[in-house]
Parts: structure tokens; C-alpha cells; sequence
């Protein structure tokens, strides 16, 4: 096995627990407990599917230069989220739904782009619309999330 495929493997299984994790996150009570457990892992999993395409991207760059900016923005979003409950910035809640939710937009964006073939034969969608539609229907619930959250004053 090459350092690639080896990189591969770590990044779906990372990927993998990323996606299940932020699921978990999402619909726990917002409290110490289960919702900070599985945020942590949905973070650390995040670490590793960026730093494994990052290395991926730059292994075959011709190919998969968009894999480098699509990680550093999915990524930079998850990390913003992160610092912003970490650090309690002013309005760290908004900021930590938004960058959190956001980042989960691009890892469900990810995993319908790379099984794009697939969803596109069941389901009839084309495979452009598969890169915009977490986007279009996540972006309002980022906005539908925050203002809740926000009208309970914390």
C-alpha cells in the first residue's frame, strides 16, 4: 500500500466519524455532557480529514488542486466555530453555531460530490447541484438555528 491509499483510508474513516459525530453534536441538549463530547471528536476527526487532504491535495495536485481550497475553507469554518466557544468571544454563540453548522455543510457537500455518480443515477439530481445543495438548504438552517438560539438570550 503507498502513503496515498494509506492517506485515503484515514481521511474516509476520519471523514466517516466527522460525519456521524456532527450529526450526534447537533442533536444532543446543548450542555456539558454528550453535546461537548461529540463536538470534541467532530472537531478532532475534522483535524484529521483536513490534514490528510491537504497532504493528498498537494500529492497529486493536477488532480485535486480544488481539494486543498475546499479543505481550508471547510476547515477554517469548523475551527471558527471551535475557538469562538473555546475563547467566549462576544456573541461566541452565533459565531460557534454558525462556523459549526458551516462546516458541516461541507462535510455533507463532500461526501455527495464523491458518491455524486451514485446519488445522481437513484436520485435523478445532477451533479452540479450536488455541490450547492447542502449550501441552499443549510445556509437557512444556520440562520433558522442561531436566531433561536438568540431569542433565548444566550
Amino acid at each position: 500500500m503507498n502513503l496515498y491509499a494509506l492517506l485515503l483510508i484515514i481521511h474516509i474513516v476520519a471523514g466517516t466519524i466527522c460525519l456521524l459525530c456532527g450529526a450526534l453534536a447537533a442533536s444532543f441538549r446543548k450542555r456539558k455532557g454528550a453535546h461537548t463530547v461529540s463536538g470534541e471528536i467532530y472537531h478532532a476527526s475534522y483535524v484529521v480529514v483536513f490534514v490528510t487532504a491537504v497532504a493528498m491535495a498537494l500529492m497529486k495536485w493536477s488532480e485535486l488542486a480544488f481539494l486543498f481550497y475546499i479543505a481550508l475553507f471547510s476547515y477554517g469554518l469548523a475551527l471558527y466555530g471551535y475557538l469562538a466557544r473555546k475563547r467566549l468571544w462576544p456573541n461566541w454563540l452565533q459565531h460557534h453555531i454558525g462556523g459549526m453548522l458551516g462546516s458541516y455543510i461541507g462535510v455533507i457537500t463532500a461526501v455527495l460530490v464523491v458518491n455524486g455518480h451514485t446519488v445522481s443515477a437513484e436520485t435523478g439530481i445532477p451533479n452540479l447541484l450536488l455541490w450547492f445543495l447542502p449550501t441552499i438548504i443549510g445556509t437557512p438552517i444556520i440562520r433558522m438555528v442561531s436566531a433561536r438560539y438568540y431569542r433565548r438570550g444566550r
